[in-house]
């Protein structure tokens, strides 16, 4: 009863006491029909409140989120499956889902009746421009006479996680040299292409596999000789993101920060589908590892990245140093300057393909404005030791420049020819102009 009493709306409440009011008035003044009439205004609520308080409702309740993990800008389903395990009908009931601010409104939801082993389906959509990591629930469910005088609120437990990643843009295949790595006695080659007459023989060994004989070079050899091992190739990785609070310009989803976190998503992706084994590493030096194919670790991991105060690139510089066997390394940058420029520069060396997205963050600033010292002094210092310089503007789609990915330092760029003061620039025709 205490608990019906508590659970009392504001008409509940307006009711007891225009009820208690018309008994004083009535025992004041003698009036026995207003007596009547304060009785029923008074224990009606009281009678709403034992009903509701006495009602023992089992409901199992059970969410599903379709996708799981949705682009940031898209939207998800989430069906609530409600169940009435009891033999008794339920009455009206409110049902309303926990769900953050960033995902929109509190979803409500009016159930009038739930019969003895009663199934109910809600759906409702959710949809959020930010990336992170949301938690939706738990489930309330407000349970309410019809004269809505009462409503007593009971909660389940379970709660569920939607996952918002950053914005993936299909980018053009693109040919990346460099990228393989690996290791064992010989390149893998296909026999079926190739003959079986091509295939690099070596001695036997103890221990080796009497089906890798190879027959034929054993005859010629006088010794037998087994097909050397296949080589286990794997492609490898390395991609760097920027995420220093200081070297990014602009709020909300349109900054430069949340752009180079998209650029980065859409990259990583990219390079998974097409077998990359990728490890992700930030100017913080933290890494982290996904297997070659789809992942989604990657896409989990850059939900959650936030902006970062350290001030230099030196930890992720040390993290790329350390990892090894990167036959690729793809920087997303925010504004570097030409030290911290020189500093990654000297990362690619030999065989090791050095892609650099850059973005010229002071356009987030001022739009329309041109290419910033800055920006152009770092773009010659990596395009200058080799690196691939892709330039990323404000408002511009990382699919539109990405094959600037595929130009080696130089391609596609056509030098002026110097003229000297004094030389004519074309020969005439009856001069004698050297060639």
């Amino acid at each position: 009863m205490r608990a019906g009493l508590s659970a009392l709306t504001s008409r509940g409440r307006s009711f007891l006491a225009s009820g208690f009011a018309a008994l004083v008035c009535a025992f004041v003044l003698g009036e026995h029909d207003l007596l009547r009439v304060g009785v029923l205004i008074a224990a009606l609520p009281l009678l709403a409140a034992t009903v509701v308080a006495r009602t023992r409702y089992r409901l199992s309740c059970a969410r599903r989120l379709d996708p799981v993990r949705a682009e940031a800008g898209g939207e998800a389903t989430v069906t609530l499956r409600l169940e009435n395990v009891t033999r008794l009908p339920t009455g009206l009931m409110l049902i309303e889902d926990t769900v953050p601010y960033a995902l929109g409104a509190r979803p409500r939801f009016v159930l009038d009746r739930v019969e003895p082993r009663g199934i109910r389906e809600i759906d409702y959509k959710v949809r959020s421009d930010l990336r992170g990591r949301f938690t939706i629930g738990p489930l309330t469910v407000r349970i309410t006479d019809p004269f809505g005088l009462v409503e007593l609120d009971r909660s389940f437990t379970i709660a569920d996680t939607l996952v918002v990643t950053p914005q993936v843009v299909p980018l053009p295949h693109v040919r990346l040299s460099g990228e393989w790595t690996g290791g064992g006695d010989s390149r893998t080659r296909s026999v079926a292409a190739a003959g079986d007459d091509d295939v690099a023989p070596r001695e036997y060994r103890h221990g080796d596999d009497l089906r890798r004989v190879h027959w034929r070079s054993t005859a010629r050899r006088g010794e037998l000789m087994v097909r050397r091992e296949e080589q286990q190739w794997q492609s490898r990785g390395a991609l760097l993101l920027d995420t220093r609070r200081h070297a990014h310009r602009g709020e909300g989803p349109r900054s430069s920060f949340e752009v180079a976190v998209s650029a980065a998503a859409s990259i990583g992706v990219h390079l998974a589908r097409e077998g990359l084994g990728l490890r992700l590493v930030t100017d913080q030096g933290a890494e982290h590892i996904t297997d070659n194919g789809v992942s989604h670790s990657l896409l989990d991991t850059l939900a959650v990245v936030r902006q970062s105060q350290t001030r230099s690139l030196e930890y992720g510089l040390s993290a790329l140093r350390g990892g090894g066997g990167d036959g690729l390394i793809i920087a997303v940058l925010g504004a570097v300057d030409p030290e911290e420029a020189t500093a990654l520069a000297r990362l690619r060396h030999g065989s090791v393909t050095g892609v650099a997205v850059l973005l010229d963050t002071p356009v987030w600033e001022a739009p329309g404005a041109g290419e910033s010292a800055e920006f152009r002094q770092a773009q010659a210092v990596l395009a200058g030791t080799g690196w691939r310089v892709v330039r990323l503007p404000s408002a511009t789609s990382l699919a539109a420049v990405w094959q600037e990915a595929a130009q080696r330092p130089g391609q596609g760029i056509t030098a002026p020819t110097p003229l000297r003061l004094g030389a004519p620039a074309t020969a005439g025709a009856g001069g004698g102009g050297a060639a």
